[in-house]
């Protein structure tokens, strides 16, 4: 019989449960009943299931479904400072960054956090870790927005007591900002049965003392709260780690000694790791947030991504704005292979990734790097229903209208959306059965 709860979506269904194969169902359909997919598969067989009777679907046959986008790295505070040119990661956090995080009040989240993630919804975003920055107010605004938007967010409360651009003396920020985090986390973690969560968010090695790194991953383990942090990002930082942390062999054991790697442990960029990072990374089961577009536009560097997956670490897409210029997924997956490609010129036998393979990387392949593999990432059932429908006709290069995708496989819709991809393909976003965004002008869909 029809619940209360249940929707009906139709169009091509396209998932990628394996990293570059992609399964499709043209002219499928999915039934979702309290927020979870109750079915998937082709129309003419969902459309006469005893639970569809009645039900009014909604899209058609010309649009494409898709599993939610999956961004396990950015920074909501800086939003306001994308594209903010400068010759390397230090001296942007310095000139650009800093400022804007210590403006983030209590006041400044409550007007910019509803916008933000509005912009994740709008791009078909349904799941993201992001950073907030030192303050508990405007954290906990932030949490506030997130669970108002209805999307699935991890968030945390930057910690940093060396370096600080707060005006506490250090020897006073430790405790505070273990305090406040641990208030936040017992606040936020697990609200609305999961969809928020905390993540304990020591900056990087660079502004922490172990002091502060070991206490953070002891809290992270006691509430079983996600951690997140920066690593290896670029030469001038690690060779600032390497002359603060002397007696440890790597920037990666730094973090090891204080506890820090696991597989709730999420590492943003890993570019320039040696290969015994590599294995410490691995052996942890810890988690790699990669963000091309952030580390060309900050001259960072290029990630080995297939000697990392060759080495079994765990990897999500991450947008990492505003080292990264926009929020589209889209355009990081496309940066994800011209990276590669780029690489591929001069390095011998590097494999660069298909578009199907990045498009698993930024939904199934983030939803594993998070450990939510068995709740979101793909259309199977028993999934709860994080779902993107995006207009085909938008990326195509001439009206498509009525026969958008007749001739196209699988393969080259996802190249499409890859390389032309965005916020005015996407039509509605769903998490959990319930509609977070809609284009003011759906058009003929």
């Amino acid at each position: 019989m029809l619940g209360k709860t249940t929707k009906g979506l139709r169009g091509f269904l396209i998932d990628a449960p394996e990293p570059g194969r992609l399964r499709a169902v043209r002219d499928g359909a999915m039934l979702i009943e309290d927020g979870v997919i109750l079915a998937a598969g082709p129309w003419e067989e969902l459309r006469r299931l005893p639970e569809a009777a009645g039900l009014t679907w909604l899209h058609s046959p010309e649009a494409v479904i898709l599993p939610g986008l999956i961004d396990v790295h950015a920074h909501l505070p800086q939003y306001p400072v994308v594209a903010r040119v400068e010759s390397g990661l230090l001296p942007w956090l310095e000139r650009h960054v800093f400022p804007v995080e210590k403006e983030f009040n209590a006041a400044t989240a409550r007007r910019l956090a509803p916008a933000f993630f509005e912009a994740l919804a709008r791009n078909g975003t349904t799941c993201a870790m992001l950073y907030t920055t030192i303050y508990e107010e405007s954290c906990d605004e932030a949490f506030a927005a997130a669970d108002r938007s209805g999307l699935r967010a991890i968030l945390g409360k930057v910690m940093m007591d060396d370096g600080s651009y707060g005006g506490l003396k250090p020897e006073k920020i430790l405790p505070l900002s273990l305090e406040q985090s641990e208030r936040l986390c017992r606040k936020w973690h697990g609200h609305d049965g999961g969809r928020l969560e905390y993540a304990f968010s020591p900056r990087f090695a660079v502004t922490c003392t172990e002091e502060l790194m070991r206490a953070a991953g002891a809290l992270a383990r006691e509430h079983g709260a996600y951690l997140q942090t920066h690593l290896s990002e670029n030469h001038d930082e690690i060779e600032t780690v390497r002359r603060k942390f002397p007696r440890h062999a790597s920037y990666t054991a730094v973090y090891e000694a204080c506890g820090l790697l696991g597989p709730r442990s999420v590492f943003g960029h890993c570019i320039h790791l040696a290969p015994e990072e590599v294995g410490l990374l691995a052996g942890s089961r810890s988690v790699v947030a990669h963000c091309p577009t952030s580390n060309l536009f900050l001259n960072s560097g290029i990630m080995p991504l297939d000697r990392w997956l060759e080495a079994g670490l765990r990897i999500g897409l991450a947008s990492d704005v505003a080292g990264g210029p926009e929020l589209n997924l889209w355009q990081v997956m496309r940066s994800t292979i011209e990276s590669q490609k780029a690489r591929s010129f001069y390095e011998p036998g590097v494999r660069v990734p298909t578009a199907a393979e990045v498009f698993y990387l930024a939904t199934a392949g983030g939803a594993a790097a998070l450990g939510k593999e068995a709740l979101i990432g793909t259309l199977e059932p028993g999934r709860e229903a994080d779902v993107v429908v995006v207009d085909l006709a938008a990326v195509l290069p001439v009206d498509g209208r009525g026969n958008a995708h007749a001739d196209l496989t699988p393969e080259e819709i996802i190249t499409l959306l890859v390389y032309r991809g965005g916020p005015a393909a996407v039509i509605e976003t769903f998490v959990r059965g319930t509609s977070v965004y809609r284009a003011p002008a759906p058009g003929l869909l």
